[in-house]
């Protein structure tokens, strides 16, 4: 007698453990599932993202077609404070010291006229520089519009480091030395 409700005892326990897992494998089905569901939501989301961007970068280049930015002010406002920004060179050309041509200066001295780009990276904000330029920027133009939107530079040379950061995100490319502009802005015209 004692071995058979031993026996009937310890089937009960085998069957409670097996409706156990069972349980917990039907909810790990769920959960794997709602992981791929999840993962393909994040990726229509990342397309969408991409398409709008490519949306907002044809818009403003249909936008500003027929100028090529020469003798154009760029006006960065925020509160009360506003600055104004003349391209010192066209778009798309080089001030070189052995040719003559002028380089963009940098601004020493100047202070913030916005905090615009206080809490972007050098890469956002010159995303948004290079967008509303409608064409390529050297490093000094770009410095000094970064400086006059309230970017802060920690190291000794920050066209340096503005350099380094276009260089290195595929989001840039280098028409000439010192001088960047969007891949997108290629790709839409190329298109166009």
């Amino acid at each position: 007698m004692l071995d058979e409700n031993l026996i009937a005892t310890l089937e009960q326990s085998l069957r409670q453990t097996r409706n156990a897992q069972n349980r917990l494998m039907s909810k790990l089905r769920e959960a794997e599932s709602e992981v791929a569901s999840l993962r393909l939501e994040i990726s229509a989301l990342e397309n969408s993202a991409v398409q709008t961007e490519k949306a907002i970068d044809s818009l403003l280049v249909a936008t500003r077609s027929g100028s090529n930015g020469l003798g154009r002010t760029f006006r960065i406002e925020e509160d009360d404070a506003t600055l104004d920004y003349t391209p010192s060179h066209r778009p798309g050309q080089v001030a070189y010291i052995s040719g003559g041509r002028h380089i963009p200066s940098i601004t020493h001295g100047a202070e913030a006229v916005t905090n615009r780009f206080g809490d972007r990276t050098i890469t956002q904000a010159c995303t948004l520089l290079l967008r509303e330029a409608n064409g390529p920027l050297h490093v000094n133009e770009l410095y000094n519009l970064l400086i006059a939107g309230g970017m802060k530079f920690k190291g000794n040379n920050p066209t340096i480091s503005i350099a380094v950061s276009l260089n290195r995100n595929r989001r840039f490319r280098k028409v000439d030395p010192g001088t960047f502009d969007l891949v997108m802005r290629e790709a839409i015209q190329a298109a166009s």
